[in-house]
């Protein structure tokens, strides 16, 4: 883990909102430098500000990343990631896109550089061949990534 992860996100819980929006049978991905050696894959999401609605913060940070306005649906499931020095409480939410063109879009809190890589819609399959330890933990718990779309209840991942 870069020293950069560490020092914006290490040693506090946090509380994250995180969108899955899946069309046409794909999910949207981004993948952050920092967190693994190489690539780490997950669904867009980010940090609930102190005073902040979890939908609000859902849809500022999927705008960020993606560059897509989105509305946050119905909540799915919730993770615990405990990996010293992080520790963060995630919650799912089915998103729907209304408009934007989707970008590598940016994290506010980091000047340069950025730790979002890419961002894309990533076919099932594909997805299915991304090494575990490249994605996020809450794929270790299924045998298909494509079952996350009906995916219920608390995980630690």
């Amino acid at each position: 883990m870069e020293a950069t992860v560490h020092q914006f996100y290490g040693n506090r819980l946090r509380v994250r909102a995180c969108g899955l929006l899946i069309e046409e049978d794909k999910i949207l991905m981004v993948n952050h430098r920092g967190i693994t050696e190489t690539n780490f894959w997950a669904p867009p999401g980010g940090e609930v500000s102190f005073g902040e609605e979890t939908k609000a913060a859902l849809v500022r940070e999927v705008a960020e990343e993606t560059g897509l306005i989105i509305t946050a649906g119905d909540f799915h499931f919730a993770c615990e990631f405990i990996q010293k020095p992080l520790h963060a409480i995630e919650l799912f939410f089915r998103i729907t896109r209304v408009s934007g063109t989707l970008i590598t879009g940016y994290d506010p809190e980091e000047n340069s550089p950025q730790l979002i890589k890419e961002v894309k819609w990533m076919p099932w399959g594909e997805l299915a061949h991304v090494p575990l330890q490249q994605k996020h933990g809450i794929f270790k718990t299924l045998p298909n990534p494509h079952q996350i779309a009906h995916l219920k209840g608390y995980f630690i991942v």
